[in-house]
């Protein structure tokens, strides 16, 4: 819990005001209480020889008994100590015998600067320290005001600030984007090179890529590699309630970038505020559109002397403004894709390097299995499988953790608790098999790896199917392929029961996007190569009208129709003709609740087409 700094002063000053009290007890603690006694009884005590010894201080009278103990008395001023016992009956005899020694020694001057120090002088100093505590509290509270300006930047590679070094070495794949890269990295290390030439080195580098390929990563392996400050903030920083906050955080990163030259500065998620000029209304993109200026104007201010690199990171360059874009400011744009299998195979390397993993661990299968997965993804699989390995008591990591981790990161974790009555189960297994039959039953579909009825995520079952290899290109025999495998569930659903459930309803979203995509984006259909989605307008705020008429939107519904009652027909047909092999692969998958691939394609038998075609592979 955080403590007001007004209660932790108030604190503080009672606690010294206390220690004052304890320093005053300590130094005027009363002595031991003396005896006092009479000049007349001390007399007596004289005549009586119990007196050893009398001090004369003043006024005062310390006396010493034959027995050790002390008294005091007190007598006249200017009067004979002697005299005044003689007249009150001591014997001048015994008197003699006592020992009498006068006390000259001036009072010490700390005896009164001391108490006037505590007294006067202390008090004023621990008011004055409060005073200047709660004063010093309020003008940190008024600092605060200018430091709201102050860009809130991550800084790496400087002094004082030791984190991790990031080089190429840590980053998998992306060997184009890499040698692009190379460039920047000797610009910044031997720029004298470069200017004795006269060249001018980009000074703005743009990565473009889907989310998790390893933009942020490869922008810290360029400071890294270049061994120079790395000044990380994310686009959305920049842009606060007030107006003008934005365009003073630019100006004060630009300011201390250059301070620190040579260095890179690293904008994430661009987009953020370098959307296009223009568009919509109010004071949160006014502020946003102030921001983006004040970018275009710092990059413009820069010389080729400066030595500063601004590189930025998005997955929406179709969104960014154009005058981000020309040359002179953002003009060196690198597109990040998403790793193959041997790149996947290398990150996964790279993430299980700490990690204690058993001997049999084929980086290669798991690398096959995740197909279209970025660097994040893969991070992920590894440190799930190694909580899968810990929460199992393991002191190694095995394949099946690795396995066990990509369909956790795909599908979500498995629901065992979740469990279905035997109409329920029967139900779902006779879905599942429908995909995986239809799949196997079509060519060019790709492989089933595994089909389950275990609740994962949202699912109540799924049939896992990941390509063999990586596939930049489709057609559209692949995507009608596709969509006949989505709607085989709920074929073989209707089949079997004679009507369908809600667990198709997943299914028909994905087969209707397709087949939407198949129309209106590809050109795949009979309407022609022309495509109806007007992304500009979309990015533009305006996508609440189409760009074609409703004539056109009824053509694009009846080929979309025609598309999935197609896909529809096809998996009736394939399910009706296999139904004996459908109830076999069904009545598995009740006893054994998961089908790897191996148990399945025995089942149905692999066609000798494309057994063929998988050892050409």
């Amino acid at each position: 819990m955080k403590i007001n700094p007004l209660v932790k002063n108030f604190v503080f000053v009672i606690l010294i005001l206390l220690v004052v009290g304890g320093v005053f007890s300590l130094l005027y603690l009363p002595d031991q209480q003396a005896n006092e006694v009479s000049l007349s009884q001390l007399a007596g005590d004289i005549n009586q020889d119990k007196v050893k010894k009398i001090t004369v201080s003043g006024d005062s009278v310390e006396i010493i008994y034959t027995d050790d103990k002390k008294a005091s008395s007190m007598k006249e001023s200017n009067s004979v100590l002697s005299d005044v016992l003689v007249n009150l009956g001591a014997d001048k005899t015994k008197l003699q015998k006592v020992e009498i020694s006068a006390s000259t020694q001036e009072e010490s001057v700390w005896s009164w600067l001391l108490p006037a120090l505590l007294y006067g002088i202390l008090p004023l100093l621990v008011i004055g320290f409060f005073l200047w505590t709660m004063m010093k509290q309020t003008r940190g509270s008024a600092m605060q005001v200018f430091d709201f300006t102050r860009a809130k930047a991550k800084i790496f590679g400087a002094e004082g600030h030791s984190k991790e070094k990031i080089t190429f070495k840590d980053v998998a794949g992306l060997k184009e984007a890499k040698e692009e890269l190379v460039e920047i990295v000797d610009f910044l290390k031997f720029p004298k090179k470069y200017l004795d030439m006269g060249a001018k080195i980009p000074r703005g580098v743009l990565l473009l890529g889907s989310a998790g390929v390893g933009k942020t990563l490869l922008a810290r392996a360029v400071a890294g590699e270049a061994n120079v400050p790395f000044f990380s903030i994310s686009g959305s920083e920049f842009v606060e309630m007030f107006v003008g906050v934005g365009s003073a955080r630019v100006r004060d990163l630009f300011m201390t970038a250059k301070k620190a030259a040579p260095s890179i500065i690293f904008i994430d998620e661009l987009d953020a505020i370098g959307r296009h000029r223009g568009v919509g209304m109010g004071g949160g993109h006014d502020e946003r559109e102030q921001t983006l200026n004040m970018i275009l104007v710092e990059m413009d201010g820069f010389e080729k002397e400066t030595g500063v690199i601004v590189m930025a990171a998005t997955n929406r360059g179709d969104i960014l403004d154009a005058a981000l874009l020309r040359p002179g400011r953002f003009d060196r744009k690198i597109t990040l894709d998403p790793p193959d299998v041997h790149d996947r195979e290398a990150i996964l390397r790279i993430h299980s390097k700490d990690k204690p993993l058993a001997e049999n661990i084929n980086f290669k299968e798991i690398a096959e299995r995740t197909p279209g997965f970025s660097g994040a993804d893969l991070a992920n699989v590894a440190n799930e499988a190694a909580l899968l390995a810990a929460r199992q008591n393991k002191t190694h990591i095995f394949q099946n953790e690795f396995l066990e981790a990509i369909e956790k990161v795909l599908l979500g974790p498995e629901r065992r608790s979740h469990l279905l009555s035997k109409k329920e189960k029967e139900i779902v297994a006779y879905h599942e098999a429908g995909h995986a039959l239809v799949s196997a039953s079509i060519p060019g579909t790709e492989p089933v790896r595994k089909i389950s009825i275990i609740s994962r995520g949202m699912a109540g079952g799924y049939t896992l199917q990941l390509p063999s290899e990586d596939n930049k290109l489709r057609t559209k025999t692949q995507f009608l392929a596709e969509i006949a495998t989505l709607l085989g569930g709920m074929a073989a659903e209707r089949l079997i029961f004679g009507e369908m459930t809600t667990g198709a309803s997943n299914d028909l979203e994905k087969a209707s996007h397709i087949a939407r995509k198949i129309v209106k984006d590809w050109g795949m259909s009979s309407l022609g190569p022309i495509s109806f989605e007007d992304k500009e307008a979309v990015m533009m705020g305006a996508g609440l009208e189409n760009n074609y008429s409703e004539a056109v939107a009824e053509k694009i519904d009846g080929e979309i129709e025609i598309i999935l009652r197609g896909a529809e027909k096809r998996a009736t047909e394939i399910v009706a003709k296999r139904r004996d092999m459908l109830a076999k692969i069904a009545k598995t998958l009740v006893e054994k609740e998961t089908i790897e691939r191996d148990e399945f394609e025995k089942i149905i038998g692999v066609p000798s087409t494309k057994k063929k075609v998988e050892n050409r592979k």
